[in-house]
């Protein structure tokens, strides 16, 4: 897989607006022309899914590389060693993933290369109690590089179709939900000492609750 990302966060617009020039290119309006025309933005944020997950697939997006006759051309190494694996087509609605949080985006992404996602999901905890927990891989079989197209989402891929799919858009932090659902909001994911007081917090990307308590410290 050669992105990485739990949130997936769409913008749908009911009524497209028209472009128009800004002040920087000889516009009187600094581009603000046609923005009465917005009439909704909703935002769906989504957890524990890459674009590729999703949209890998989707004509014309920057997605899984394939050759000439639909065959990826990511090849992920295991964690035994074993022959590498090709990022699949996935029908299964329950999809178990891997590890999520801070020091496994850190192994998925491998100094850059984007190929550590099956040895990460192979190394993740096994049986967790809490199903929540970033740190477990929870499904039955490793499914980690699996796809969907609009097989499994049509709903997803009629938003891409209808509206913008953004293919370059990238996740503002490296961790679980919990942090990105913090970032969404506030840019910023941190521990606090003491409520209320926000010169008592510090950056805390895995672990954003009270003095670094939280169950997943």
């Amino acid at each position: 897989m050669r992105r990485f990302g739990q949130a997936l966060i769409a913008l749908a617009l009911a009524s497209a607006c028209t472009h128009s020039s800004s002040t920087t290119d000889g516009g009187p309006d600094g581009g603000t022309s046609g923005l009465q025309k917005i009439k909704h933005i909703v935002i769906v944020m989504q957890e524990n899914r890459s674009f590729d997950h999703y949209f890998g697939t989707f004509p014309g997006a920057d997605g899984i590389p394939m050759d000439d006759a639909g065959v990826p051309l990511a090849c992920l190494p295991q964690l035994d060693g074993g022959p590498c694996v090709r990022p699949f087509h996935d029908p299964n609605d329950v999809n178990g993933g891997g590890p999520h949080g801070e020091a496994n985006a850190n192994d998925d992404i491998d100094g850059g290369a984007m190929d550590g996602f099956l040895v990460s999901a192979q190394k993740g905890q096994k049986g967790c109690i809490d199903p929540n927990n970033p740190a477990c891989s929870n499904g039955a079989s490793i499914d980690a590089v699996g796809w969907h197209d609009d097989r499994e989402i049509p709903n997803y891929w009629a938003y891409a179709r209808a509206f913008v799919l953004q293919d370059r858009m990238f996740e503002s932090n490296a961790s679980w939900s919990q942090p990105a659902h913090l970032y969404l909001v506030s840019e910023w994911s941190a521990a606090c000492s003491q409520a209320g007081n926000p010169q008592s917090c510090v950056n805390a990307l895995q672990s954003p609750s009270p003095a670094n308590t939280g169950p997943y410290a």
